[in-house]
């Protein structure tokens, strides 16, 4: 096209490579969402800070763009990387300079006019856009101007697109010689070879309220993958605290333990929806594999599958890739219902806030909307039977508590009869029945059944592993957390669970260590610093189990703690503050702590009739009877024997 030709909208076929900064991440998301807008197709993913030399698919990615855009900063202009690759757009005469916070180019760039997006706003529609939109036509020799395209993206168009970065050797689908090596584990490290983490999808839709869709997706994905046996996903927990994060490949990878990151972004405009995907080395940072998707979101559910199949076909080459034309099977417990499926990410993110009641209700609100819309979606099943038990144990008056677990027990059992292998929905049912019913005989089953069908599942493991420290059975606690250590590194519920294993052990100063540790991460875990505590009570190291209990979230947990401890330092008053607090604050919530406390406190007749009344009125804490040490002194007692028999803690 000559540079005289009216103008006319940007096109998928106009290819531009982005040179910036990892550290500059942050600010280059936007400025990538803006470009897709305009209808460049940004090839950026497989980009890293820093390197002495060009890689073979950065070259050839250089050579295929039609304009090479360079996004100067305060950081970048110190990157021998992005130096390298602006003198190669400079040779090539695809140079587009670009200064993020009006930093001028280094020396040998500065006879070129650079754009200024030091004052951009952010929009896509800005001025600021269109002076990059027009030079890049300018260099590729394209009279353009910005035009969204989106609504008008066609099959044939992608198709293009892709075989032109394919061409150049860009996209690699599995089978490149660094993968390869990677597969075979020839390289050195610790990660295994087939680990990956699947990092939050960016979106890029310009609308924040669409998070919950990008980070919905990518979880779906996760799920997928961890689903074959072949491979070792990072859990949820882990992989999310690296959201936005300006971290090099290699850090990322480094710090989750894994060989290989896949990264996203969602764009969604009406019914149309593009996911980019790329799939980067964690050892060297460049991209194994990367494709656009952009289709009508009722194919949502073939993308989420095809990137699934294609990166495990990639990193385990046993998962057989759906031939095109042939149905997409359906994940398990999951929907084609795009209705109940956008509904069901809606109702998950909602959950995970974790903010209030009327966050908690609201998902619920959701999940009811999603299975109205596919009442055989198990997953949105599962997922209500977690919310209700939530609100039935956070929110609910006591008169109204075994309803909601009746009703979260129905939900979880609907999930298992129309999807029997879905994990999550066995590990809610069994947690229902063991810390709500109080029925450790019949949580058993279910949460035997979570641990195999859920082993690639974190949540699922750290669960089990909680019942069955509980319960004693500490060799299957302890391979469980294990491997949820494994997938999910950096969750602080990781280390919380060692604490309780430890500590249902008589382990004590472990149990301080892993408690701490989970404290590191986070600061206000619930229960950890009681804890703490109680394992430095029992060591006889009271001062500090004092500071331990102060730092208490759980007002039951506190309260108990302190009146425990300054009793045994001699502060007679301010245990029986701590102690009419407790009875009258908190009430029948705190019936087992009341136990406690007592037991501590001499009155063994009085502690049996607490744990009698909270074994009566199903309070979750006596889960904890069968090894605390507060109650050692009942271990005789036929009643308390009998009592512990009745919930299956013998």
């Amino acid at each position: 096209m000559s540079s005289d030709s009216p103008d006319v909208p940007v096109t998928k076929s106009t290819a531009i490579f982005l040179s910036y900064a990892r550290a500059d991440r942050a600010r280059v998301v936007p400025i990538v969402a803006a470009l897709e807008t305009a209808g460049l197709t940004v090839w950026w993913d497989a980009l890293i800070a820093g390197g002495a030399a060009f890689a073979k698919t950065i070259e050839d990615a250089l050579d295929a763009a039609d304009a090479v855009v360079v996004l100067w900063s305060h950081t970048s202009v110190t990157s021998d990387w992005v130096r390298d690759e602006a003198g190669r757009g400079r040779d090539l005469k695809k140079l587009v300079p670009v200064s993020l916070d009006g930093s001028e180019p280094p020396m040998g760039f500065r006879q070129y006019h650079f754009i200024n997006l030091a004052t951009w706003d952010g929009k896509p529609g800005a001025a600021d856009m269109d002076d990059i939109v027009r030079a890049v036509g300018s260099v590729s020799g394209q009279a353009l101007h910005h035009t969204p395209v989106l609504a008008s993206i066609s099959p044939q168009t992608t198709r293009r697109a892709l075989l032109r970065w394919t061409a150049a050797g860009v996209v690699v689908a599995g089978g490149g010689g660094g993968l390869f090596a990677w597969s075979k584990g020839w390289l050195d490290g610790g990660a295994l070879a087939n680990s990956v983490a699947v990092l939050p999808f960016v979106n890029l839709s310009g609308d924040p309220e669409q998070a919950y869709f990008s980070d919905g997706l990518a979880a779906e994905v996760r799920s997928a993958l961890s689903r074959n046996s072949a491979l070792q996903v990072a859990g949820q927990t882990s992989s999310n605290m690296f959201k936005a994060s300006a971290d090099e490949a290699s850090t990322i990878a480094q710090k989750l333990d894994v060989s290989f990151l896949l990264e996203g972004s969602v764009r969604r405009s009406g019914n149309l929806v593009r996911v980019a995907a790329n799939l980067t080395n964690g050892r060297s940072g460049f991209s194994e594999w990367s494709q656009t998707f952009d289709r009508p979101l009722t194919d949502i559910f073939a993308v989420q599958s095809e990137i699934a199949a294609t990166v495990a076909n990639a990193l385990a080459t046993k998962v057989v890739t759906v031939a095109p034309g042939k149905k997409v099977p359906k994940r398990v417990g999951g929907t084609t219902n795009v209705s109940a499926f956008d509904a069901f990410l809606r109702g998950r993110a909602l959950y995970y806030l974790a903010a209030d009641e009327n966050s908690d209700r609201a998902a619920l609100a959701q999940f009811d909307a999603a299975i109205a819309a596919d009442p055989k979606y198990a997953a949105a099943h599962s997922a209500r039977a977690r919310c209700l038990t939530v609100i039935g144990n956070q929110y609910a008056k006591a008169k109204d508590i075994g309803n909601y677990q009746a009703m979260a027990i129905t939900s979880a059992e609907r999930a298992i009869a129309i999807a029997p292998d879905t994990a999550d929905a066995y590990s809610t049912l069994g947690f229902i029945l063991f810390y709500g019913q109080l029925n450790g005989k019949a949580g058993r089953a279910p949460f035997e059944r979570s641990r195999v069908v859920g082993w690639n599942d974190a949540d699922v493991l750290i669960r089990y592993a909680s019942f069955a420290a509980h319960t004693g059975a500490f060799s299957k606690a302890q391979e469980a957390i294990d491997h949820a250590e494994l997938l999910d590194p950096l969750n602080p519920r990781v280390p919380r669970t060692r604490g309780l294993i430890e500590y249902q052990m008589h382990n004590y100063e472990a149990s301080i260590a892993f408690n701490q540790k989970a404290l590191a991460s986070n600061p206000k875990m619930d229960a950890a610093n009681s804890s703490v505590g109680m394992a430095l009570t029992v060591l006889g190291r009271l001062p500090e189990a004092r500071e331990a209990f102060a730092a208490e979230n759980n007002k039951s947990l506190r309260l108990a703690g302190t009146a425990i401890v300054e009793r045994k330092l001699g502060n007679i008053a301010a245990a029986k503050r701590a102690e009419t607090s407790l009875s009258s604050e908190i009430g029948d919530s705190g019936l087992y702590q009341q136990a406690q406390v007592l037991v501590q406190s001499g009155d063994l007749g009085g502690a049996i009739a607490a744990f009698e009344r909270a074994v009566a009125a199903r309070d979750a804490g006596v889960t904890n009877a069968r090894a605390d040490p507060m109650l050692d002194p009942l271990r005789s007692n036929p009643k308390f024997s009998r009592l512990l028999n009745g919930i299956g803690l013998d």
